[in-house]
Parts: C-alpha cells; sequence; structure tokens
C-alpha cells in the first residue's frame, strides 16, 4: 500500500481554453462551482500534497491554499509544458495528472492508476493512464516521478504530444470501461 503522501496529484489549469472562446476552463462555473474545485473534491482524498498549473489566474486558485505553478515558457504550450514547470516542486515518488475540465473524476482514479505501477512490488509500468470505454484518457495518468526528467528534453526538441511523449516509457492503459461518465469532459461552451 502506498502512501498517500508519497503521491502529488497536479491539476492541469493551464490552457488557452481556446475551444472555450478563451476562457479559464478551471474556474467556470458548472453545477454552481468552478470545475477546479469539483476536480479537487475528488482529488484530495486520494493524493497527499496538490499543485495547480494555472497561466492565468494564479490568485483565484491560489485561494485554495494549494502551489500553484505556470508554466516556464509562454503561449500556452499544452500539458506538457504544465509537468515540467510541476516537476521542481514534486517531492514525491509518484504523479497523478488530472484535468482541471474533467468533474467527476473516479473515486478509485489513484487505486486503479497506481496498480500497474506497483503490482506486488513488482514494477511493471513507469505510466499509467485511463481508458474509458471509447477513447483514451491521457490527461487522467499515473507516474512514476522519475520520468519527468526527460521532459524537458522532449519540449526542447519540440515535443508537445502527451502520447507519443508516454510512448518514450513503459506506459500501459487502465480499463475505467465500467465508470465511463466519470471522464465527460466539459470542453465546449455548448456542454
Amino acid at each position: 500500500m502506498i502512501s498517500k503522501e508519497d503521491i502529488t496529484g497536479l491539476v492541469l489549469a493551464g490552457g488557452a481554453g481556446r475551444r472555450m472562446g478563451g476562457i479559464d476552463k478551471g474556474l467556470m462555473a458548472w453545477q454552481g462551482l468552478p470545475l477546479v474545485e469539483h476536480v479537487l473534491k475528488r482529488l484530495l482524498p486520494q493524493v497527499g500534497p496538490v499543485i495547480i498549473s494555472c497561466n492565468r489566474n494564479r490568485e483565484l486558485y491560489g485561494a485554495y491554499n494549494l502551489r500553484t505553478v505556470t508554466d516556464k515558457c509562454g503561449d500556452f504550450q499544452g500539458p506538457l509544458a504544465g509537468l515540467e514547470a510541476a516537476k521542481a516542486l514534486i517531492e514525491t515518488t509518484f504523479l497523478i495528472v488530472a484535468p482541471c475540465d474533467v468533474p467527476r473524476l473516479p473515486e478509485n482514479l489513484v487505486e486503479k492508476l497506481l496498480c500497474p505501477l506497483t503490482d506486488n512490488g513488482e514494477r511493471k509500468a513507469d505510466i499509467a493512464y485511463a481508458w474509458d470505454g471509447c477513447r483514451e484518457q491521457y490527461l487522467c495518468a499515473a507516474l512514476r516521478t522519475s520520468v519527468l526528467d526527460d521532459l524537458e528534453g522532449y519540449l526542447a526538441s519540440g515535443g508537445r504530444t502527451v502520447r507519443h511523449w508516454y510512448e518514450r516509457h513503459a506506459c500501459v492503459c487502465v480499463d475505467f470501461s465500467e465508470q465511463p461518465e466519470s471522464f465527460y469532459n466539459l470542453n465546449r461552451l455548448e456542454a
């Protein structure tokens, strides 16, 4: 059993929100609360320290009394830039990544994603990401923090795709098809 204190949670809220008319998705209200608050309610009971990656409205995200970080490079370079920026703050063996626009994260997200990384003490994978029964959810993932060591080089070479960076490591897809509603993604204004 892994202690929660050895698992950092990272909420990715640093996107440009292009499909949402440029709004800061994490702060968009859904069912009376900002999206980021829904994600935190699901994630906080499952992990130890939590970091919010945000490139705007840092003072509003800071109101949650959690550490916040902004990308090293500007122009909204994507979710991997958020991971790269957070790396310096992570002191745990494991990292759980969650996007700010998936408000119904599974309550067993961490347990299921960490299983292939720690199964019987045997190291089987370095990255595990969710599959909702229809598609891969690359931003709902567990990582051994040691994989972050090559992220800066990948980004410097022009790499931006999460899936392609994962493929550089031992990664597995974890089946969450019994709860696809947990990955409902608010990514469009009409959602």
